[in-house]
């Protein structure tokens, strides 16, 4: 299909940027919620938050074009929007996964850890894309070792 015939269907680039970035969204949260489905203990966590970055980072090598939508929605308010959304979906994934293994533990607390370990999970992902194979997967070790392995950080 010819590039200016999708303008039958979308209004302007905006909105066909936002379909594709919800689209690979979908797929991510899909991974995600695979991921968490596993964690029945506390012990299960370290190795799910490892498997959520590695599939996050793959979804980018195994399609380029997840990194142009992420950048394309870097630039425009809208869609940064849409970005923001994910991260606040992801971040309720694991903290329903979280208040499964850790009853007690304070919401609040739970939900402010979720979403840092989950921007931090995002941010290091993108990151890693931006550097050569080597070195990614070295970053990406490095920062896996840094995860959480317990909600000690929750206690005060």
């Amino acid at each position: 299909m010819p590039f200016g015939s999708l303008y039958q269907y979308f209004p302007d680039m905006t909105a066909i940027i936002g379909t594709l970035a919800e689209r690979y969204n979908a797929i991510g949260r899909d991974c995600v919620r695979r991921d968490l489905a596993v964690v029945k203990n506390i012990r299960d966590l370290h190795p799910a938050l490892c498997r959520i970055t590695d599939s996050y980072y793959q979804m980018f090598i195994d399609e380029p074009v997840m990194r142009d939508i992420w950048q394309a929605t870097q630039a425009d308010r809208a869609l940064q929007k849409l970005g923001e959304e994910d991260g606040v979906y992801l971040a309720g994934l694991l903290g329903d996964a979280l208040r499964r293994v850790a009853p007690g533990a304070p919401a609040t607390a739970l939900a402010s850890f979720s979403q840092l370990i989950m921007t931090l999970i995002a941010a290091t992902v993108r990151h890693a894309i931006t550097l050569g194979p080597k070195e990614a997967v070295r970053i990406l070790t490095l920062f896996k070792r840094m995860l959480p392995k317990n909600l000690a950080a929750l206690e005060m």
